[in-house]
């Protein structure tokens, strides 16, 4: 098994929740969806990002507004829902429960005899 292709499979479990956090803190339009993933070394491209933000969507977790941009065409901003506050928050505590096992299981405390 290649780690590349296992790292991967890692990041791409954990995307969505990703995706869903970053809109929390504020609406965002794609390219800062993108460049906010990538501040914290989640490097996404456009190509995965717009089938997730869709799926998303139509999971009714976020929503958009369109917003004229003096700099060219107007803009799509995703915002996230009151179904993707609550679907988040649950992930949330998921992956917090998920993350503290794995952790234990890898860096173990020591035992006392």
């Amino acid at each position: 098994m290649k780690i590349d292709n296992a790292t991967a499979q890692m990041r791409k479990g954990v995307l969505e929740m990703c995706i869903l956090a970053s809109v929390s803190i504020e609406r965002k339009y794609a390219t800062e969806i993108l460049n906010h993933l990538k501040s914290v070394d989640l490097i996404v491209v456009e190509g995965t990002l717009y089938p997730l933000l869709a799926r998303l969507r139509s999971a009714g977790l976020v929503g958009y507004e369109w917003e004229e941009s003096a700099s060219g065409p107007p803009r799509k901003y995703y915002l996230l829902t009151k179904e993707g506050e609550l679907f988040l928050n649950e992930l949330t505590s998921g992956w917090n429960a998920l993350h503290n096992s794995v952790k234990n299981l890898i860096n173990p405390k020591s035992k006392k005899s």
